[in-house]
């Protein structure tokens, strides 16, 4: 597979990543990842047994409407639901292997298009 490849099968897995190479960079894709994410915090928000993150929710709705001053109350909210979600990939057996393989491959040096050439395509 050459560096240019659009090998855009997924390493397989609990949470699957896609690969694709952009002409400046390997991008990777967790979709799955943020699915599962954003489940956790749905999951958190709607727990009957924490009320606590949607009070918090719904008073940061009605505060920020009425001012965009400090937002330290968004971030302190932001940082506990982050602190529930799911961040971590486990890549089983020969996944791991599998995935760094395949990253080697299309990574690398590219030159990055000058605005002219990235224009003119």
């Amino acid at each position: 597979m050459s560096a240019t490849s659009d090998d855009r099968t997924p390493i397989t897995g609990p949470i699957p990543i896609s690969i694709e190479v952009t002409p400046t960079a390997v991008v990777l894709d967790m979709a799955a990842l943020t699915r599962l994410v954003v489940g956790d915090v749905l999951d958190a928000l709607l727990d009957p047994q924490e009320t606590g993150l949607w009070d918090r929710l719904t008073e940061l709705a009605d505060v920020e409407r009425a001012s965009e001053e400090g937002r330290l109350p968004y971030e302190e909210l932001v940082a506990d639901l982050a602190e529930r979600a799911s961040s971590r990939v486990p890549l089983y057996g020969y996944r791991g292997r599998e995935l760094a393989d395949r990253l080697l491959r299309v990574s690398g040096l590219r030159p990055v298009p000058s605005q002219r050439e990235a224009g003119a395509a």
